[in-house]
């Protein structure tokens, strides 16, 4: 993501840009310019700034994890046995390598992050957690959370 110096400000066209690029990021700079009321020109001009700008981080497709094998989702806390900047650097540096983890977190309370992560089944999972996640640097304890039901997912940022 490109960080720009200049404080853009965006004002309602942009919002409704970057709502519908939300809902459909397939949509056409045409029908995308007639949605939100300006042309063609300007709406492919203000798009291209709020990228510029670092509103828009990027476009990709959304999978549907069942059609692909992955479709237990399981939540992590992770413990680690120190809070020191070098051992969240050691851990961190790890964890980006990882592709089967969605997301992770650094927080506040218990755990100092929660892992989001897709996998076949518990079985799976069972293997990733033996082989690879207690032996991350640094990790003290795990606590596993299997979703049982998926109620929002991915929802678009409301602004």
């Amino acid at each position: 993501m490109k960080e720009s110096s200049n404080s853009y400000e965006i004002d309602r066209i942009d919002r409704k840009i970057l709502q519908q690029l939300q809902r459909n990021g397939r949509v056409s700079n045409a029908e995308l310019a007639e949605t939100v009321h300006v042309s063609a020109a300007t709406c492919h001009r203000r798009t291209q700034r709020l990228f510029d700008e670092g509103y828009i981080r990027s476009v990709r497709a959304e999978i549907a994890p069942q059609k692909v094998n992955r479709g237990a989702l399981v939540i992590v806390g992770v413990e680690l046995d120190r809070s020191t900047p070098e051992s969240f650097a050691a851990f961190e540096a790890v964890i980006r390598t990882l592709p089967f983890v969605l997301d992770c977190h650094l927080v506040a309370g218990d755990f100092d992050f929660f892992l989001k992560i897709r996998v076949r089944d518990m079985a799976d999972f069972n293997r990733l957690h033996g082989e690879q996640l207690i032996a991350l640097p640094g990790v003290r304890q795990t606590r596993t959370f299997f979703v049982m039901k998926e109620v929002v997912d991915n929802a678009l940022l409301d602004f």
